[in-house]
């Protein structure tokens, strides 16, 4: 079974270059995460009149903005180059390529049926990425 990903040089440069860049990529917090455990942590663009951070003062937490994005070649891959299936049954596995897709199986899938489809997934090639031991 391959580990990585059939892809081209480009692919793997870029793969490498959005790899790099999530580690220096700051978290997005919502502008006063931290005050009120109502809020949560997940980024909401400030719109206040007086706010400090829509102003982009200085002193303030980082700002969601495209400069930040990876490249779109490699956009919504996993960080092995594979491109994420979603698996619930046998039949979703069947039109998995292993040399590009990797399964990972739907939370809602029970032990019994599960063990079934790691067992598929494992004759036929393909990686899976939550497997059960």
């Amino acid at each position: 079974m391959s580990l990585k990903a059939e892809m081209d040089n480009e692919g793997k440069r870029l793969l490498g270059i959005r790899n790099k860049m999530n580690r220096k990529r700051p978290e997005f917090h919502r502008q006063e995460w931290f005050r009120y455990k109502r809020l949560g942590t997940s980024w909401r663009r400030p719109r206040g009149k007086h706010s400090k951070l829509r102003e982009k003062k200085g002193y303030r937490h980082a700002w969601v903005e495209s400069g930040y994005r990876g490249p779109v070649k490699v956009r919504n891959l996993h960080p092995s180059g594979f491109k994420e299936i979603y698996v619930s049954t046998l039949a979703d596995l069947e039109k998995i390529n292993p040399k590009t897709d990797a399964a990972r199986i739907s939370s809602t899938v029970g032990m019994k049926k599960r063990r079934v489809i790691q067992e598929k997934a494992k004759s036929s090639g393909i990686k899976l990425l939550n497997e059960v031991k």
